[in-house]
C-alpha cells in the first residue's frame, strides 16, 4: 500500500512538472497526462526502487534526468511532435529531476526498508 502512495506522489509531482513545462509550448493535457503515466511507472522501477537503494540519490537523480529526458523526447516523437523536443525534454527532465532529489528522501524515510546502506544515510541525513 505504501508502494502506491509513493507512486501517486511521485505522478502528481511528474505531471504537475510537464504540465507547467509542456503546457509551455502548447501540449494538450492528454498527452501530458499519457507521458506523465509512461514516465512515472519506468522511473518509478528503474530509478527509485534499483538505482536509489544500490547507488544513492545522486546517482538516482541523474539516472531520472536521463530517463526523463530520453522518455519525454521518444513519446513526444510520437505524442506530440510539433514543438522543439531537445529543450522541451531538457528543460522538463531538469524540473522533474530536482523534484526526484526530494521524492528519494521521502521513500529513504517513508517507503524503503533501511537495511541497505544507500538508503539509511539517506534517512539519516533528512
Amino acid at each position: 500500500m505504501e508502494h502506491l502512495k509513493a507512486l501517486g506522489i511521485k505522478f502528481v509531482m511528474v505531471a504537475v512538472a510537464l504540465f507547467i513545462v509542456l503546457g509551455f509550448w502548447g501540449v494538450p493535457f492528454a498527452e501530458i497526462l499519457i507521458t506523465s503515466l509512461i514516465l512515472t511507472a519506468g522511473a518509478y522501477l528503474i530509478g527509485d526502487l534499483w538505482v536509489f537503494p544500490s547507488f544513492g540519490n545522486w546517482t538516482a537523480t541523474l539516472t531520472d534526468l536521463g530517463l526523463a529526458f530520453a522518455g519525454i523526447w521518444i513519446l513526444g516523437a510520437l505524442l506530440f511532435p510539433g514543438i522543439n523536443l531537445p529543450l522541451a525534454a531538457f528543460v522538463s527532465a531538469a524540473v522533474i529531476a530536482a523534484g526526484e532529489y526530494f521524492f528519494h528522501k521521502f521513500m529513504a524515510r517513508k517507503i524503503l526498508n533501511s537495511n541497505n546502506r544507500h538508503v539509511r544515510e539517506e534517512a539519516q541525513r533528512a
